[in-house]
């Protein structure tokens, strides 16, 4: 039971790591291309999220079949648009939850 929800406590880090690592691109875009601060910051923060984000996938795959993770993965569009609407202030209408509804009821449903 303690090895199961450690593997879910990965699989939603792995999933937040992926959101942050395109949170950070985007905050990159927002900066001139370049060597400024700003733009290599967070180009290098991530980054960093993203390739943590793999490590935990790889681990991630020793232990539990690919057509599960791989799925799971979908978890990151949940992440995405939490991170969006409280750090990017990006407007959440009914259109957008009930798309992310549906990838949860689905993610639900490949583990159930």
């Amino acid at each position: 039971m303690v090895v199961e929800i450690i593997k879910v406590l990965i699989l939603l880090s792995m999933t937040f790591f992926g959101s942050l690592g395109g949170y950070f691109f985007k905050k990159a875009s927002s900066h001139s291309l370049g060597f400024n601060k700003g733009f290599l910051f967070n180009l290098c923060l991530g980054g960093f999220f993203y390739v943590l984000g793999a490590l935990l996938n790889i681990l991630l795959l020793k232990y539990l079949p690919y057509t599960i993770v791989y799925p799971l993965t979908s978890i990151t569009y949940l992440w995405t648009m939490i991170l969006s609407y409280f750090l990017l202030s990006e407007k959440i209408n009914y259109k957008k939850i009930g798309g992310v509804s549906l990838i949860g009821l689905g993610s639900f449903l490949l583990v159930v």
